[in-house]
């Protein structure tokens, strides 16, 4: 199975490219929603925010965490947002290869990580392929005051706390320009598709070679035919996952 990773930059279209994606038929992995799902009451990151940061970042009345209580707290503090990483990051990985695993399992030939912060959390080294939404500065601060409510500094301020989109682009294997219409988006989104996809030769091999593996383990040793049986059930895996 090929894993791809989606990114971009905020208010650049990755959550319209995200749909149009599971519109194909991809499973898409939304690293945002399990972010919310391991800040749930009850859950180890919910917990450790407690411990670390108090009942302040909580709702009005609820016991739920307010994320923009949150997010203002450590969006100027590197250190306190370096501390909310500590009691996030572990865990979102942890479901992300969970979700990886399960879709691999069931069959499929692709399955997409939608991580904002795919390569500052280097998670992008799991990624065979690398897909960069982007669009113009003027259209991304268009956008992102018309979606958020926020004003022209506010706007700034999200913007320049991220990784630049041009050194993002430089490090995809393929940039999606959203500078266009929905659909002129969800055209590139199928063509993308079309050429990353692997054959179906290809997925059921992917699932056949792990066993292949494991078979050829007792006999690698003492047999060139198993260990050659063994390096090639290795390499379609890593070639079935990195394209």
């Amino acid at each position: 199975m090929l894993i791809v990773g989606l990114t971009g930059g905020i208010a650049t279209g990755k959550s319209t490219t995200s749909r149009a994606l599971k519109a194909q038929g991809v499973p898409v992995v939304d690293a945002d929603i399990i972010a919310h799902q391991i800040m749930e009451p009850g859950e180890v990151s919910y917990k450790l925010v407690m411990k670390h940061f108090g009942a302040g970042v909580l709702q009005e009345g609820s016991q739920a965490i307010d994320r923009a209580k949150l997010g203002g707290i450590i969006f100027n503090d590197p250190d306190k947002r370096q501390l909310l990483n500590k009691c996030t990051h572990p865990y979102v990985r942890r479901r992300i290869a969970y979700a990886v695993f399960k879709y691999y399992i069931q069959g499929y030939a692709m399955c997409v990580l939608d991580i904002p912060l795919l390569f500052e959390s280097g998670l992008d080294r799991l990624c065979g392929k690398v897909a960069v939404v982007s669009c113009s500065p003027e259209q991304q601060m268009a956008r992102l005051i018309s979606r958020n409510g926020f004003s022209l500094e506010e706007a700034e301020a999200r913007i320049k706390s991220q990784m630049p989109i041009n050194e993002k682009e430089k490090r995809a294997t393929m940039v999606l320009d959203n500078n266009g219409s929905i659909e002129e988006l969800e055209s590139s989104v199928r063509d993308l598709v079309n050429d990353w996809k692997p054959s179906l030769v290809r997925t059921v091999g992917a699932l056949v070679a792990p066993v292949g593996l494991l078979v050829s383990l007792p006999f690698a040793r003492t047999s060139m035919c198993g260990l050659g049986t063994l390096c090639a059930c290795a390499a379609w895996i890593v070639g079935s996952i990195f394209g």
